[in-house]
């Protein structure tokens, strides 16, 4: 006959110290597992993970992890559908042995419940111990199955007790970043990575239902650090690496299958994007969208409405979006009417000064390097370019002048802009229109590169000499200008520095005085001999 089982009150008295907590949770850990008689000492194991200090915590957590573990292995937890603890009908069907099971089964979702809200406990160390014993029951309970599936039919995973996990990992008002990062190597087992993007966009979704106006900005930020760990497979041969082992018909499995992958990885992303988002949040998503999102889904085309609104709204968002755009126009055949204009637009002083200045020039080449734009186009991209110049700076300059020498002459149509007879006798009657936003009333064709004339007085030598490579036929040979987009201030500093030049003379008059002069006073008092 199985013995009685009530849940035991929790103490009451002073905690004992950390050395007598492991002695006693040891001891606790020892009956039960020995004897089925001494089950009620779960609960002595249960209690401390209540325990305020972290010490505690951990040897809680540890012992939790030994004794549950065990369990499972055994076999010694119920296996189907747990019925509710206070149903008395099971009392008369149920033998004691599978009494004793649910009861110890009941004893064991305590605990993975009490693991999760410890997965927000202000010590990291114990956030790591919980998740780490967590995982381990994830991986327990998919080798041995706490609920009745046909293996022929149905994957062995425990999604929900790893939804649990994730929701632990989702913090709402809670960064989650260190938790996460330490979660990332659970994301090279396949099945983990299936269902992970099966509960973000769960998580997502009631977010979305819950929240009035926007889903909160920390939550939006857990979400995206979670959903950018992910790196999906390129080929179904690299989808080898399982947590849980399954038999029966692998290959029946959604989870084994990359279509299915691609599925769940671009309903994820879809509907964390639908959602507005803080503008730094915006930068992050875009930098990682063209190498590490769209090419990893089942359909590209969907993120033409995110990527064009991402693009209409200006500064570094836009420059960032051309890189999403750049894949969708040259690989799926995105036709975007405005797509010059609103580049054109972008080509403010600021694109010389911002952090991703080297990608946007790199792609604003690639988009310029049809030889089938129009010219009034080419030109006014060469113009505002040349008009622009005047005011950035050296190691900008050193990328931007090659940049309008391949513009003239990718298209010949535009050298009239420097190689124009009548010329401008006076600069403030040049006819470009530099505020003017449509690149085809700009009036660009009507004008010439004086300001390249102008920086062949630059005061840095190698602007200069850049510039002056104007008064020389243009060749046919176009410059690469991919080893001067990342030129930096420094790098310039240090390339003077090397420089071995010739002894010039900084005085043509021999220093006389205190301030120079031979004759005045000065020099007389105070005269260097």
């Amino acid at each position: 006959m199985a013995p009685r089982l009530e849940k035991k009150g929790k103490r009451t008295g002073d905690c004992p110290g950390d050395e007598e907590t492991r002695i006693a949770l040891a001891t606790s850990l020892e009956a039960v597992l020995e004897s089925r008689k001494n089950a009620n000492a779960v609960f002595d194991i249960l209690e401390y993970l209540q325990a305020e200090t972290q010490e505690d915590l951990l040897s809680a957590i540890r012992t939790c992890n030994r004794l549950f573990g065990t369990l499972l292995e055994r076999g010694e937890l119920f296996v189907g559908r747990l019925p509710e603890e206070d149903d008395k009908t099971t009392d008369a069907s149920c033998s004691a042995e599978d009494k004793y099971k649910m009861w110890m089964r009941h004893r064991y979702n305590s605990c993975a419940s009490s693991l999760r809200d410890l997965l927000d406990h202000k010590s990291f160390q114990v956030q790591e111990s919980a998740l780490c014993t967590l995982m381990k029951f994830v991986k327990l309970e998919g080798d041995y199955p706490l609920l009745k599936v046909k293996l022929e039919h149905h994957c062995t995973f425990p999604r929900e007790l790893l939804k649990s996990v994730v929701d632990g990992l989702l913090q709402v008002d809670k960064d989650s970043s260190l938790l996460i990062s330490r979660f990332q190597e659970y994301l090279d087992y396949v099945d983990v990575r299936y269902y992970v993007m099966t509960s973000i966009s769960d998580h997502v979704a009631k977010a979305s239902q819950k929240a009035q106006e926007a889903v909160l900005p920390i939550f939006q930020q857990n979400v995206f650090l979670l959903a950018s760990s992910i790196s999906m497979p390129s080929e179904e041969a690299e989808m080898s690496n399982y947590l849980v082992k399954q038999q029966g018909k692998p290959e029946e499995w959604k989870v084994t299958k990359l279509k299915e992958h691609r599925k769940v990885f671009e309903k994820m992303w879809l509907g964390f994007l639908k959602h507005k988002l803080h503008q730094s949040l915006y930068k992050k998503v875009l930098v990682i969208l063209h190498d590490s999102i769209l090419p990893h889904m089942s359909k590209p085309t969907l993120m033409i409405d995110f990527l064009t609104a991402a693009y209409d709204i200006g500064g570094a968002i836009s420059l960032l979006a051309l890189n999403g755009l750049f894949v969708l126009i040259h690989q799926h055949n995105l036709e975007y009417p405005d797509f010059y204009k609103k580049l054109y637009t972008l080509l403010d002083p600021f694109v010389f000064h911002v952090k991703y200045r080297a990608r946007f020039f790199h792609l604003a080449n690639l988009f310029l390097s049809s030889t089938h734009l129009p010219a009034y186009l080419v030109c006014a991209f060469a113009k505002r370019l040349s008009r622009l110049s005047l005011t950035a700076p050296p190691q900008a300059l050193l990328m931007v002048i090659p940049l309008i020498y391949n513009l003239i002459r990718r298209h010949p149509a535009c050298r009239s802009l420097i190689h124009r007879p009548s010329g401008l006798s006076d600069i403030s009657g040049d006819p470009y229109i530099m505020e003017e936003e449509d690149p085809a009333k700009s009036r660009a064709q009507e004008s010439c590169l004086w300001e390249l004339k102008a920086l062949q007085k630059h005061y840095h030598p190698d602007v200069s000499k850049v510039a002056c490579v104007l008064n020389r036929p243009l060749s046919e040979q176009e410059d690469d200008i991919s080893d001067l987009l990342e030129i930096s201030p420094s790098e310039l500093f240090e390339r003077e520095l090397k420089k071995k030049v010739k002894r010039v003379p900084l005085e043509f008059e021999p220093f006389r005085g205190l301030f120079g002069k031979k004759g005045d006073i000065c020099g007389v008092h105070f005269a260097l001999e």
